[in-house]
């Protein structure tokens, strides 16, 4: 197994000059190589879109050792750097796309699936996804569903539905390595943003109960310590709310709307980013609403304990 922060130049792939890390300035803990190989069973293809939100940019993933094999998410459009190097593995390997599976919606995982569909290696494969209003309506996805598995030679994958970072997001369990590809749930550095915190924090268990023995981010490094991460996932949400419903708790009666709470509790932030943190503090709300634990004036958009809390 090749260490994550190793470039390969002496072994698989030396007859093609794909080994050159991002070029860019901004500026992540590690550097990921262009590809890795990083089992007899994993190549990873950097989506060569680095960037604040991409991190060292987007993670796709080969799946699988036989002829014929599995593509996990298609980077940005427009970046032939990333479809270079991926087309280079693919006809070194020899190898063909069974499937291209998409975690999710957003333009960085998403967006390079025509150019990918234009590849010859891609001529005969199956792309799948959950389905979301937001889908391009020109691309025939097949739809995934939860619990379903697919096998090429070497790999069997299994399809988990992940709600929260969006509601179309998947994870896929490899069998064989007892290993998640989380797509953006977890992340190799920092935390993920989420659509919907109450379905995030049931994915993110969904993902713990698993107990994989090793996590493949849609961004960043490879996660050796994935029990330890998720539960620091989790515990930062929730300290996040607690922090909430004290303030709420210790002014019983009173509304806040979002930007009132974030000068309550993050004291120690920049004003700068308080209209983020207000973001942030409205997700953790709309869990709280659904969990009966607040109240809500819709005239007023401002929030407030709810005396008699459920306790869900």
């Amino acid at each position: 197994m090749v260490a994550d922060n190793q470039v390969i130049v002496n072994g698989t792939f030396n007859d093609y000059s794909v080994y050159h890390s991002s070029t860019s300035s901004y500026k992540m803990a590690t550097v990921i190589p262009s590809v890795t190989r990083i089992s007899s069973r994993i190549i990873r293809v950097l989506g060569c879109n680095p960037g604040p939100m991409t991190l060292q940019g987007t993670n796709t993933y080969i799946i699988g050792t036989g002829k014929r094999r599995i593509l996990l998410d298609t980077g940005d459009a427009d970046v032939p750097q990333y479809i270079n190097h991926l087309k280079g593995v693919l006809e070194h390997e020899k190898v063909d796309l069974a499937h291209i599976f998409i975690s999710h919606w957003h333009h960085d995982h998403v967006g390079g699936l025509n150019d990918v569909l234009e590849l010859e290696s891609s001529k005969y494969c199956q792309v799948w996804k959950f389905p979301r209003k937001e889908d391009d309506a020109s691309i025939k996805y097949d739809h995934l569903k939860d619990g379903q598995e697919f096998s090429v030679e070497g790999a069997t994958l299994r399809v988990l539905h992940t709600p929260g970072h969006s509601t179309d997001h998947a994870v896929f369990q490899l069998i064989e390595d007892n290993a998640i590809f989380a797509g953006d749930c977890i992340l190799g550095e920092g935390t993920a943003v989420f659509e919907d915190l109450h379905d995030y924090m049931h994915s993110l268990q969904a993902i713990l109960d698993q107990n994989p023995a090793v996590i493949y981010p849609g961004h960043g490094n490879i996660i050796n310590d994935p029990k330890e991460r998720l539960q620091y996932y989790i515990t930062h949400r929730n300290q996040r709310e607690a922090q909430i419903l004290n303030v709420l708790k210790a002014h019983t009666g009173k509304q806040f709307d979002e930007l009132e709470l974030v000068k309550e509790i993050y004291v120690d932030t920049p004003t700068t980013l308080y209209p983020a943190a207000a973001l942030n503090v409205g997700h953790h709300l709309s869990k709280l609403l659904k969990e009966g634990k607040v109240s809500c004036a819709e005239a007023t958009k401002r929030w407030q304990y709810k005396e008699h809390a459920s306790k869900i």
